[in-house]
């Protein structure tokens, strides 16, 4: 079991500036892949950006070159630093871990942590 908790959300303006943490309860050494998911109201989960134990990095096409993602493993934490945010990156942002097991993966969830840009 993996227990994850998210931190940073808030209300900003839009043009400013936001860095959410994710911490897990043991060593992301042994997480394959780390990621952050977004969910506006009345939309599906999507995914905004994911980092693998080796550091490959993956994002959404509408965060690329505004957010980034990098992980801490001394503290075993992620974070999403997140710029030039726009009304549309409001969301609940949701940390994910996925760990393989063998042929199987199981995947934990963050409670979430609300991010709201401001017009």
């Amino acid at each position: 079991q993996v227990q994850l908790v998210e931190s940073g959300g808030g209300l900003v303006q839009a043009g400013g500036s936001l860095r959410l943490s994710c911490a897990a309860s043991i060593s992301i050494f042994s997480i394959n892949t780390m990621g952050w998911y977004r969910q506006a109201p009345g939309n599906q989960r999507d995914l905004v950006a994911t980092i693998t134990s080796g550091g490959d990095t993956i994002y959404a096409d509408s965060v690329k070159g505004r957010f980034t993602i990098s992980r801490d493993n001394a503290k075993n934490t992620v974070y999403l630093q997140m710029n030039s945010l726009k009304p549309e990156d409001t969301a609940v942002y949701y940390c994910n871990a996925a760990l393989r097991y063998g042929s199987s993966w199981s995947n934990y969830w963050g409670q979430g942590t609300r991010v709201t840009v401001s017009s």
